[in-house]
């Protein structure tokens, strides 16, 4: 702990990473401002109300937004459109040849494709919001019903409030990247998960402690498992994010002008989740949107299909399409971000070969077994962590964990890449690490 504290001082100690450090905790500091100020025209209690009966993508937009989305605030929306926006951009790079030609035409590509992104995300942002004004429509306050003039104005007001925060919000992530530390998208994300940690801690007092009954000691059962779940969940989560399959590469020695060059060894690092929690996002999307349509629009229903889906929606089966889902999501992420025609191509060009497979068409292959090895692993990997936490709150009675599935992935994979990006600053310096 002491030799910890000393990093800390250490990094605090260089003007320039303290200026960062400084910078990043301000605008993160103005986003959990933001995240309390609520929107003119609606009704907080009455919103909260709906959102109980979303389902599951209603709850996981409250949480990665930090509370905003239950409070009804400008950032409401969170960062989310923006991701959407990327993850459109990545999947249409791969697909359009024009798109991939100006993406490896160095950083002013890169700067028109980013431009491309902030677009769609105002775009999505303000389709999400006119969808949320829809669906929400019971919790608006409208000063003069009867008027054209009023409901138009109140429709303004919230989908642009909300569209206006999430454009704020990509400023802000935006300017950490720059001038900050860390990945500031990621960090948005990160802070409004740790915000939801104090009503996770209340919620675990309450099952050992009851204030009528005392002490419960199956609460304390309960809740020394619950702590303990969670160190491995979190050790697991870095295990699986650091882990990769490193294949030996050997280049040939050859003559270049009057030099002998190649004849080093080297390796290719194949990641065990290339893909990250974008395969648990596409899922979930998938499987709450029923729900959350039926919950939004066919409330007060009562068909047959309806309550089917309803009640689809906590069922076994839901869980096991989830995972299911999961699994080919990560295979189809894998591939679009991976290709191993493409690397074996490239090394033989560069006369790198692995040892014992020739290169071209054999080394793609050998390369493709690794990798669907790696991806089955990676995919079951994040299919279970994603169950787990219902699992969990149906044995333990405990609601609403918030240490499963994404949230766990997002804050291991931003607290490790944002550890990283501090160290490397301070080994510059002749300063320890944190990992030291």
């Amino acid at each position: 702990m002491g030799s910890m504290f000393q990093t800390l001082r250490n990094a605090l100690k260089i003007p320039d990473l303290r200026k960062k450090l400084l910078f990043t905790v301000m605008l993160l500091l103005v986003y959990r401002i933001g995240a309390h100020v609520p929107v003119p025209g609606l009704n907080q209690a009455e919103f909260a109300s709906l959102l109980s009966t979303a389902g599951t993508i209603g709850g996981f937009f409250d949480l990665v937004t930090g509370g905003a989305f239950k409070n009804a605030t400008i950032f409401a929306m969170g960062i989310t459109p923006y991701i959407n926006s990327s993850i459109i951009m990545q999947l249409l790079t791969v697909a359009i040849p024009a798109l991939e030609k100006l993406q490896k035409e160095g950083e002013e590509g890169r700067k028109k494709i980013q431009q491309w992104v902030r677009y769609g995300t105002v775009i999505l942002a303000f389709v999400q919001s006119v969808a949320l004004y829809i669906g929400m429509r019971s919790a608006i306050t409208v000063p003069d019903p009867s008027s054209f003039f009023s409901q138009a104005l109140t429709f303004l007001t919230v989908s642009m409030s909300f569209t206006a925060g999430t454009a704020f919000l990509m400023w802000i992530g935006e300017k950490i990247t720059d001038k900050g530390i860390g990945n500031g998208i990621s960090l948005i994300i990160f802070a409004g998960i740790v915000s939801s940690a104090p009503d996770a801690i209340a919620s675990l007092y309450l099952m050992v402690y009851d204030p009528v009954e005392g002490v419960k000691l199956m609460g304390i059962i309960w809740g020394v498992l619950i702590l303990i779940v969670f160190v491995i969940v979190i050790a697991a989560s870095i295990w699986i994010q650091q882990g990769e399959r490193r294949i030996p590469i050997q280049y040939a020695k050859r003559v270049v002008g009057r030099k002998m060059v190649g004849g080093q060894s080297t390796h290719l690092p194949i990641k065990v989740n290339m893909a990250g929690v974008i395969p648990i996002i596409f899922a979930m999307s998938i499987t709450a949107l029923p729900s959350t349509v039926i919950a939004f629009f066919f409330a007060q229903s009562t068909g047959p299909f309806v309550t089917w889906i309803r009640n689809f929606q906590g069922s076994l089966g839901n869980a096991i399409l989830n995972a299911l889902l999961i699994v080919f999501f990560t295979f189809f992420y894998t591939v679009v971000q991976f290709n191993p025609v493409e690397v074996a191509n490239n090394l033989k060009k560069n006369g790198g070969f692995i040892p014992g497979i020739r290169p071209g068409r054999p080394t793609a292959d050998f390369i493709s077994k690794v990798l669907n090895k790696l991806t089955w692993f990676g995919g079951i990997f994040l299919a279970g962590i994603t169950i787990f936490p219902n699992i969990l709150g149906q044995i333990t009675g405990v609601r609403g964990l918030w240490f499963g599935g994404t949230s766990v992935l997002i804050l291991v994979g931003v607290a490790l890449e944002t550890v990283q990006q501090i160290e490397s600053q301070m080994l510059m310096r002749h300063y320890k690490g944190f990992l030291e």
